[in-house]
């Protein structure tokens, strides 16, 4: 790995719930020695894109991090855009909504509107959802270009309960199902008792940048409860590309079809 590569992999290891971590935990989590990891955090200290707390001299993002995600939101306001959409699916369903984004190779969670309910699905605003194993990765897969989904069904697909789909010719028919349907559907593929739907946010293109989705417990779901949760999400998806491409949702989803 390039030492661009080590210093990327060091500041993706904050998250929301850990946002600050030590020397040695960010050396032992990177897989790489103290004095590697000090000479990459030197490095990304003086160019202030992590910092230490004043008491504990963890370390945790810095200033131009900030800088840097205030100039991207600016000029692609995914996230922003979609608030509001968001909020209206997730009061119409009464679940947990959540807007995913593929960036770095990666598919991204930006965007979270809990239920209101006291049992509910919580899922975290800064979390990695695994193409397979989620009905997001699944939308997302479903419409982006063929190159790409060989390409990752070819890897080991790893299991996260004992209802993850890993075998690749089931994940391709998942894939294909989506994509004729304009969603999917994931019963505990990455969370015990969770069930979700989600359907892709296509961009201009007609390929896949995103997906939205509504996350319940499976206890609460049905037949009638999924038909009327994948209506709804596919209405708010359109709703957002609409929002995000300036354009009427239709003329991405045609050229998708085309």
């Amino acid at each position: 790995m390039s030492t661009v590569g080590k210093a990327a992999t060091l500041l993706e290891l904050f998250t929301m719930k850990e946002p600050e971590l030590g020397l040695s935990e960010l050396a032992r989590r990177a897989d790489l020695n103290k004095a590697t990891t000090r000479r990459l955090l030197m490095v990304l200290l003086e160019h202030r894109l992590v910092e230490q707390a004043p008491k504990t001299r963890d370390y945790r993002l810095g200033a131009a991090v900030s800088r840097l995600a205030r100039i991207r939101e600016t000029n692609f306001p995914f996230s922003r855009i979609a608030r509001p959409v968001l909020q209206d699916l997730a009061a119409e369903t009464g679940e947990t909504v959540h807007l995913s984004e593929f960036s770095g190779g990666a598919l991204f969670t930006v965007a979270v509107e809990l239920s209101a309910q006291a049992n509910r699905v919580n899922i975290e605003a800064d979390q990695v959802l695994p193409l397979h194993g989620t009905a997001s990765g699944i939308a997302f897969l479903a419409f982006t270009p063929p190159d790409f989904v060989r390409s990752y069904l070819g890897r080991r697909l790893t299991a996260f309960t004992s209802h993850t789909l890993t075998n690749q010719e089931a994940v391709a028919e998942q894939i294909r199902l989506a994509a004729a349907r304009g969603y999917s559907t994931s019963a505990q593929g990455f969370s015990e008792g969770v069930h979700s739907i989600a359907s892709p946010i296509l961009g201009p293109g007609g390929q896949a940048m995103g997906a939205l989705s509504v996350a319940a417990p499976l206890s609460r779901v049905g037949e009638a409860v999924a038909a009327a949760q994948s209506e709804a999400v596919m209405r708010a998806a359109r709703e957002i590309e609409s929002r995000v491409n300036g354009e009427p949702a239709s003329t991405a989803r045609t050229r998708a079809a085309g």
